[in-house]
């Protein structure tokens, strides 16, 4: 791994990351810039900038810096100019923009009266999954969430769905209301026949225990469907 200091400090003082932060403001920098003034140095062929920029195009351009939220230490330490101490400080970042969001998202939705509130909670944790994960969210009577529950990975199938568990854990956090969350990785969040096949058979089983199943949301790039705005719950 060929690293040397080609770093900001290196390039010309009016194209220092640093330096027009400093004067202009963070919010005058580019995605790569701001990754470039924890990045610090870049390697051989690199400087930290072209080095951000590399980091930031691994997952395509239209994701770009919401990579970050989203590779794992093992995808970061094969990138050259990348050890360990910088593999640590990208999943960082990529944490705290994902707990950012989160709780912009909770405050905003101290409830989840409506599917955009409960879309929105879990869009950034969930919009680039690789694979589908169902999760629950157990609510009291006022849609407040109580806590939630990751249920299934893998593909959302009606014989993989235990609604005995999902009706034990739902009593077991008193839930009055539940929602199921899950992802679609292709990004559309169009239902599938397995998706209505799974809304029906775990309503079902909620209306037998006295539980109310609000919505089925499936997230999709930035987007999400609602069985309940559809009028199809």
């Amino acid at each position: 791994m060929n690293i040397i200091n080609t770093g900001i400090k290196d390039m010309p003082s009016d194209e220092r990351p640093y330096e027009r932060c400093l004067e202009f403001g963070p919010s005058s920098l580019t995605d790569a810039e701001l990754l470039a003034v924890i990045l610090r140095t870049g390697t051989k062929n690199l400087n930290s900038v072209a080095l951000a920029n590399h980091i930031l195009n691994l997952s395509g351009p239209a994701k770009g810096i919401t990579c970050l939220m989203h590779k794992s230490y093992d995808e970061y330490i094969k990138i050259n100019g990348i050890g360990k101490v910088k593999a640590v400080q990208l999943l960082c970042i990529g944490e705290l923009a994902k707990r950012i969001w989160k709780r912009e998202a909770a405050i905003k939705a101290v409830c989840f009266n409506s599917p955009a509130n409960c879309a929105g909670y879990y869009m950034q944790d969930m919009r680039h999954l690789e694979q589908e994960e169902l999760r629950l969210a157990y609510l009291d009577t006022r849609q407040r969430l109580i806590s939630d529950s990751l249920i299934t990975i893998g593909t959302v199938n009606a014989s993989l769905i235990s609604v005995r568990e999902v009706l034990i854990d739902a009593l077991k956090h008193q839930a009055v209301n539940v929602i199921m969350i899950h992802n679609h990785p292709s990004g559309n969040p169009s239902p599938s026949d397995d998706d209505r096949k799974v809304t029906e058979i775990v309503a079902n089983g909620c209306k037998s225990v006295g539980i109310y199943l609000n919505d089925h949301i499936i997230i999709g790039d930035n987007i999400y469907h609602s069985f309940r705005e559809q009028g199809n719950l």
